[in-house]
């Protein structure tokens, strides 16, 4: 599907240079001089390099959709992490570098969706937070509750993240698999 240059998202998949590309950021700009372009920032869906490019309104790229289909995580086996299609069943390998440090986050049994371009993935889409539980972090500080530092704590996915000072080893905690950052206590 065509679409102009400024009418790139955020999110959105285009074909460009002869690969995939995700639109990160679009800025909109409308100089002092010329035509307005927007600026948008892209990273490669296959090797996961950035760039930036200018689209001009008049210019034309081809936004890609992306089949999205619903996954269970298995198991790690090496590099490569096992994938189950929950509607036949299937399975399917996708190299860990893909998913980079939030693979940290796959638990056994954990809905996925997998992103598949021409029978391929490109991406796997994790929940927005996880549960995980505290294992080690430094002991609380009488008085010091009332502030609201954080202090450093490990997860028990092998994480470090900052959480409240009044947190200790045990609790659950909920985590953001976007920014990698405490969202709040579990219930």
């Amino acid at each position: 599907m065509k679409i102009n240059g400024n009418e790139i998202r955020p999110g959105n998949v285009i074909e460009h240079q002869g690969g995939l590309w995700a639109a990160v950021k679009v800025n909109a700009v409308k100089p002092g001089k010329g035509g307005a372009y927007a600026q948008v920032e892209l990273k490669n869906l296959i090797d996961g390099r950035k760039m930036n490019e200018r689209f001009r309104a008049s210019e034309t790229v081809e936004r890609v959709r992306l089949e999205q289909k619903d996954h269970t995580y298995l198991y790690a086996e090496g590099d490569m992490l096992v994938f189950m299609d929950t509607e036949n069943y299937e399975q399917i390998n996708i190299p860990k570098d893909m998913i980079g440090d939030r693979a940290a986050f796959l638990q056994d049994g954990m809905s996925v969706v997998v992103e598949i371009h021409e029978e391929r993935p490109i991406g796997v889409q994790l929940p927005e937070h996880v549960t995980l539980e505290v294992v080690e972090t430094e002991p609380t500080v009488k008085g010091q509750t009332a502030s609201s530092s954080y202090k450093p704590a490990k997860a028990d996915n092998g994480l470090r993240i900052m959480i409240p000072p009044y947190m200790t080893v045990g609790e659950k905690i909920v985590v953001n698999t976007e920014t990698l950052e405490y969202v709040k206590r579990a219930e």
